[in-house]
Parts: C-alpha cells; sequence; structure tokens
C-alpha cells in the first residue's frame, strides 16, 4: 500500500480511482464496511482504492480545543486500512485554508483535477466543505456533473446501536472496553514510549512499565484492567493501573503495566497496551500493605482471564 500525505506528488500517469473519504479514527467495524465497499467497487472497475484521511482532525482545526480522544494513531490507522486491500492511504493535511474551501471547490479542486475519482464511497452522515455545507446529496449532484459515481453507505449498528468513534470514545471513557471491543471489531490499543517511573511498584514488588501516550489518546478509564502487552514481535499478559495512584496522594493520571511472569526493563522501548477487561476501579487503600494484598488479587484474576 503507498502511504501519501497530501496530494502534491502525486505519481505520474496517476489515472482513475475509487475514493472513499473520513476520519476513520479507530478503523471501526462500520469504517471497515465502508473501506471494504470501495476496495469492492475498485475491483470490479480494476481501479486502485484510496482511502483519504485527515491530520490534524478537523474539530481540531475548526474549533481549537475540541480534539477529540484519539482511538488510534496515524501510523496505526493506515496499518489497520493496509489489512483491507487498500491501495493508497492519503493523509490530507487538515488546514484553516481547507476547512473554509467551499464543498463545490472540494470536489472540483481535489477530488476531479487530482485525484480523477471514478466513484466516491462514503457514510450517509457525510459533511464536507465550509460549515460542513456539502453532503451525500450534494456529492451526487457534482459527481453526474463531474462524471464519477457517489454512494452513501448506511451505517453498521446492532440493536439499534449505531457504532461509531463517538460511541466507542464513550465506552473507553467509562472503562467499558469489552463494549469498545466489540464495536472496534479487536481491542481497543494504547501506545507509546515506556518512561521512568517513581520506582514504588518495584519496591511493592510489581515492577510496572509507565507509558508515555500521545496527547489525545484515549485512555480508558481510572482502574485495573487486563491486558496485552505488546513490544517488538512478543505478546505477554499484564495487569494494567490506570488513574493517579490516590494511595500515595499521586496526582498525575498514569498509565503503568505490571507484565506478568518478565522481569525485563522496557525503558525507552516504543509498546502497546490490548484492553481485554475491567477489573476494578481506582481505589484508595489505608496502607500499603493493603494495596499489595489487592494487587495479588488483581494479578490472579488478571492471569484467569487472560489464560
Amino acid at each position: 500500500m503507498q502511504r501519501w500525505r497530501g496530494l502534491e506528488h502525486l505519481p505520474s500517469g496517476w489515472g482513475r480511482c475509487v475514493l472513499t473519504i473520513g476520519v476513520f479514527d479507530g478503523v471501526h467495524r462500520g469504517h471497515r464496511e465502508l473501506i471494504s465497499r470501495a476496495v469492492e467497487l475498485a475491483a470490479k472497475r480494476d481501479l486502485p482504492s484510496v482511502v483519504m484521511t485527515f491530520d490534524p482532525h478537523p474539530s481540531e482545526v475548526v474549533r481549537p480545543g475540541s480534539h477529540p480522544a484519539q482511538l488510534t494513531t496515524l501510523k496505526r490507522r493506515a496499518d489497520l486500512v493496509e489489512e483491507l486491500g487498500v491501495d493508497v492511504f492519503c493523509v490530507l493535511p487538515f488546514t484553516p485554508e481547507l476547512s473554509r474551501m467551499p464543498a463545490d471547490v472540494f470536489v472540483h479542486e481535489l477530488l476531479v483535477e487530482q485525484l480523477h475519482v471514478a466513484a466516491v464511497v462514503v457514510g450517509e452522515n457525510f459533511t464536507f466543505g465550509r460549515g460542513a455545507a456539502g453532503d451525500v446529496a450534494l456529492l451526487r449532484t457534482l459527481g453526474s456533473r463531474f462524471g464519477f459515481t457517489a454512494e452513501g453507505e448506511s451505517l453498521v449498528s446492532e440493536d439499534h446501536l449505531v457504532y461509531s468513534s463517538t460511541y466507542i470514545r464513550a465506552c473507553i471513557d467509562a472503562g467499558d472496553v469489552v463494549a469498545a471491543e466489540h464495536a472496534l471489531g479487536r481491542p481497543h490499543r494504547l501506545e507509546g514510549i515506556v518512561v521512568r517511573g517513581d520506582g514504588r511498584g518495584r519496591d511493592l514488588g510489581f515492577p510496572t512499565a509507565n507509558l508515555s501516550t500521545p496527547k489525545f489518546a484515549a485512555v480508558p478509564a481510572d482502574g485495573v484492567y487486563a491486558c496485552r502487552f505488546i513490544q517488538g514481535g512478543a505478546v505477554r499478559d499484564a495487569a494494567v493501573s490506570v488513574g493517579t495512584n490516590p494511595t500515595f496522594s499521586g496526582r498525575e493520571r498514569r498509565v503503568e503495566a505490571f507484565v506478568l511472569d518478565v522481569s525485563e526493563d522496557f525503558y525507552g522501548q516504543r509498546v502497546a497496551l490490548d484492553f481485554v477487561a475491567r477489573l476494578r476501579g481506582q481505589l484508595k487503600f489505608d496502607s500499603s500493605d493493603a494495596l499489595v494484598e489487592q494487587m495479588h488479587l488483581d494479578v490472579e484474576e488478571a492471569r484467569r482471564l487472560l489464560a
């Protein structure tokens, strides 16, 4: 899969393509249906399939300070899209100028003049252009004018519940990682670099890998979780604490992973956590002994769930 940033360096001789557009944060079950439809249509027409996404998130540009919690890093998003058989993953820098571009100009200048789209596949609630004035109906009208087809696909749902990035963020924010996994089609993943902590976990007999996560990462609600700890090609079981460590009057919110049956120091390494289940909420204990006793219980419960 080719990975582009912007459209300034389109390959010479670029022909027509089938395009799907969206932020696609999470590449959840609904996104995968949409992208798979674009790949299917491209194969039928013997054309390359292109996924166009945006960076930074449009909300942050239109309303600074409103960036939603991020379900996937941009690289993770690209890796997940590649698994679906897409030919090109295109990241369009979302600038104030782009946000002010009228919908018809966006289509003509970017989709028609540069990408030469033969077909565009979007979600039925897709909007675009200045003030989000463009919708699927306008996209179809412009398609008739410029010679491409446009499809607005229904959103994937079960039991009257629509799978969306907003819904998944709410699940994660509540600590319901099981519901998030169901909507995503895989466990929610948190990535980061292991940094030095205060060493308290090691003193208590539970040395932890402390993750420094990206600025807007969707971190689950405070509590203790059973997770898969991924480093390189190795996948290990872990009990993970998210929170401020109130027993020791902590204030800084941290993500600390106790990797089961491993004594390795992961400092400086990039790792990932796949959240499988929430064991309990954050608690304040009267003593370190009481905390250690609970930590032993947490580890055994994590081991049981991950077995």
